[in-house]
């Protein structure tokens, strides 16, 4: 049986319905982007809560001021069903008291609310016991306000909430088009969210930027006729900082719908042992687990299956993860990180050994290292492998795993960090020959992380970004399937 999934959306890119403009954080003013408040009041107010804090006798402080506003419209079937929009401020203050450390927060920016929130992160500190690595980041480590770039983070939509009404009705339609077999749908929506912040501390940091975020998404149902009737479900989406960039309305609803056609029919399978391929947008989260396990919380707790593997093998000596910062319209761009530590761009694995955790100042003091810009997580994170070719697409992907198991969804947590040990309900095809044979669900997946990542023989080239993390579909050598 041929298979019957479409061609990858991945690379389509169109304009929607209502494209924005392009505007640069500095040359906005507070109006233009839809902002209430503009950077410079932002310096004030975070100037004002640090200068109160040296007077009630903090040794160090650090604030940040940051605003958040956005729309988000649903629909279902062709009808509106949700329209929200949101708005949000806060002012976080931290006071350092030696090694003691207290945090308070304020949505009310009124000069006396500064001065009460100053004092309770004051009061809290003052009651905390003493942390020997609590501070604020080493000035040696502060990015210098010349390193400050510009990553094009900010593109403000202005959309109304009948326009995102009628992209994700259009979007929605064109899944119900696909074919007569998409019956229903869970709706589709539209988000375009933006937010800026303002942040400084007493060891000489000072820095903000603007960031905006879209989405256009559509979750369609697909039926076959009959007693034994089957339905299935399955979504797509495409997010992007630019609406410019969004994948158009048609194409995000045909694709969505042609993946849930695709599952119509789905079986269980007996139990086995077999090479399993994931879905790029799936490889994403088992690089996820990679960096969750070498993050400075779960090094310095102990509580990670790859404690204490820097300069070890963790990968296939084929496979490189880089982190880089610095990607224009990154989703995990940054010029700094959380505490105002300078970030760059580095080798995290190089020839599948580990040459880089993911530490912040806290959790670098507490393993006797240096911090690596992580604060606040990874950035835009790339894993390859240096026997991918350029040709390596899903179907050559698919003749690469032969016979075995194409997961395309996940389901549950069964993920133990601690011990590596994993389980999740998949969904999938199973793969004979190299070709599709059927779809097949209500199944398990279970193996151990540090076998899996070791375990893995090809990245394809079908290279897709899923939040702050790139990949392409990912070939593991074994995995335990349970299924009837």
């Amino acid at each position: 049986m041929k298979s019957t999934r479409p061609a990858a959306l991945r690379t389509r890119r169109a304009a929607p319905a209502t494209a924005p403009s392009p505007q640069h954080p500095e040359r906005v003013s507070a109006a233009d982007s839809g902002f209430s408040y503009s950077r410079a009041f932002f310096e004030d107010l975070v100037d004002s809560a640090l200068a109160h804090a040296k007077k009630v006798g903090a040794t160090d402080a650090g604030a940040e001021a940051s605003e958040g506003c956005g729309l988000s419209v649903n629909v279902r079937k062709g009808e509106l069903e949700t329209v929200e929009r949101n708005r949000d401020k806060s002012l976080g203050i931290t006071v350092y008291l030696g090694h003691r450390r207290g945090n308070a927060s304020t949505s009310d920016f009124s000069p006396a609310a500064i001065e009460r929130t100053v004092q309770a992160a004051y009061d809290i500190a003052r009651f905390t016991a003493e942390d020997p690595v609590a501070g604020l980041p080493a000035e040696a480590d502060i990015a210098p306000p010349e390193s400050h770039r510009d990553l094009d983070l900010f593109h403000p939509w202005a959309l109304t909430s009948e326009e995102a009404a009628r992209i994700a009705i259009e979007c929605e339609a064109a899944a119900f088009a696909t074919h007569k077999r998409i019956t229903n749908s869970e709706g589709a929506g539209v988000s375009a969210q933006q937010s800026h912040f303002f942040s400084a501390h007493t060891h000489g940091f000072r820095g903000g930027y603007a960031t905006s975020r879209h989405s256009l998404s559509v979750a369609p149902i697909a039926a076959l006729p009959g007693r034994n009737a089957d339905m299935q479900r399955d979504a797509w989406y495409s997010s992007q900082r630019s609406a410019t960039e969004l994948a158009s309305p048609a194409a995000v609803g045909r694709y969505a719908a042609q993946r849930a056609l695709s599952r119509l029919g789905a079986r269980k399978i007996a139990t086995t042992e077999c090479p399993v391929l994931f879905e790029s947008n799936l490889a994403a989260g088992l690089l996820g687990g990679f960096v969750q396990a070498v993050s400075g919380g779960a090094l310095y707790r102990k509580s990670t299956f790859l404690l204490d593997s820097l300069g070890k093998q963790v990968f296939p000596k084929h496979i490189d993860i880089l982190e880089d910062p610095f990607i224009l319209r990154g989703k995990g761009s940054s010029p700094f990180d959380e505490e105002g530590v300078r970030v760059a761009a580095r080798k995290v694995v190089d020839a599948g050994r580990v040459e880089g955790y993911f530490l912040s100042s806290y959790s670098a003091r507490k393993l006797g290292m240096r911090t690596t810009g992580n604060a606040g997580g990874s950035h835009n994170l790339v894993l390859t492998s240096r026997r991918t070719k350029a040709g390596d697409d899903l179907t050559a992907m698919l003749k690469k795993l032969g016979t075995g198991l194409f997961v395309i969804e996940l389901m549950g947590q069964g993920v133990n960090y601690v011990t590596g040990d994993y389980s999740r309900g998949a969904s999938g095809f199973w793969v004979e020959n190299g070709e599709i044979a059927f779809p097949v669900h209500e199944i398990t997946i279970a193996g151990n992380l540090r076998d899996m990542l070791k375990g893995i023989e090809a990245v394809g080239a079908d290279a897709y970004n899923h939040g702050a993390k790139t990949v392409g579909s990912l070939l593991i050598n074994r995995m335990k399937v349970a299924g009837s």
